[in-house]
């Protein structure tokens, strides 16, 4: 409370409390004798790493055995739980099955690369999966980097499994309470964060340090193009409509940028509008990339027979 008696973050109303998302932290860690020396914040962070498993499946990440894994590195682990370095590797410590608990597995893939990471089942005692209802939902409002107004806070700390639903009729369903709709720097802090998470740009940056910029102009474009309010938005030479052009660019994956990332390195002529050039790149992505591929594939394979 202020000195006037009045609070620091407004009080809910109806149905504002579900407009939040949330990691889901399954009760089974809290509850059941196996897990009582976990700490809670390596329960917290098994939920985290549950909820990336998300993107994994989107992006077909598995093995030849068909086993999820997932990539989230020490540096997501010290921003999400804002943590320092020695921190974040005792927590995954405290889950992986050389130290720890057996949660998770990492596989090391070199120097330059994140690990591997396999996330493990929650069994009972009697091996018995553990029931899918009732999770506890924990939500985290930590982040220093999200500077939110009003109820905007916890909406900030949104993620790629929940945070949008693209269908064309509902590309703007990010609700965060009357408020947000006014704020157009809260917007774009959101829209960041989903395409940052979405594009798995940690990893990207890793397997491309010296373009750095480009990726982050690639979010740059795309966090101001789905933030327009302008009914279309010009395409290459055609005027769409905005409704379509968010959707299309809200279901960008990180293959999609190291795909636009190779064709723009590739392409030798003079472009005048480079904005407009990559995001129409962008844009025709998905709708390329699988051609794009499979004509270098014959080419290396038949072009100099």
């Amino acid at each position: 409370m202020t000195n006037d008696n009045k609070p620091v973050f407004p009080f809910h109303y109806g149905n504002e409390p579900d407009q939040y998302y949330f990691y889901k932290v399954p009760k089974i860690l809290f509850h059941d004798p196996d897990f009582a020396g976990l700490s809670t914040d390596a329960k917290l962070l098994y939920g985290i790493l549950l909820d990336r498993m998300e993107l994994s499946k989107s992006n077909n990440w598995m093995d030849e055995a068909g086993r999820i894994y997932i990539y989230y590195t020490i540096e997501n682990i010290m921003k999400e739980l804002q943590c320092g370095n020695k921190k974040a590797g005792n927590l995954l410590a405290e889950l992986d099955d050389n130290k720890g608990i057996g949660l998770i597995t990492r596989v090391h893939q070199g120097l330059t690369k994140p690990d591997k990471i396999f996330v493990h089942k929650l069994v009972k005692r009697n091996g018995q999966e553990m029931s899918r209802g009732h999770p506890m939902t924990c939500q985290n409002d930590s982040s220093g980097d999200v500077k939110g107004t009003v109820l905007d806070m916890s909406e900030g700390r949104t993620n790629e499994t929940n945070i949008i639903n693209t269908e064309i009729n509902n590309t703007e369903s990010i609700y965060l309470g009357d408020s947000f709709q006014t704020d157009l720097t809260a917007r774009y802090q959101t829209y960041e964060e989903y395409f940052k998470q979405k594009l798995d740009v940690d990893v990207l940056l890793f397997d491309y340090p010296y373009y750095g910029d480009q990726i982050q102009e690639f979010i740059d474009i795309l966090v101001e193009t789905c933030c327009s309010e302008r009914p279309t938005i010009r395409i290459g030479k055609e005027e769409k409509p905005t409704a379509i052009v968010k959707s299309r660019l809200m279901k960008l994956n990180s293959e999609h940028i190291r795909y636009v990332l190779d064709r723009i390195h590739e392409n030798t002529t003079d472009v005048r509008n480079i904005k407009q050039y990559l995001l129409t790149t962008l844009y025709n992505a998905p709708m390329t990339i699988s051609s794009y591929y499979t004509a270098k594939v014959n080419h290396d394979m038949y072009g100099s027979l």
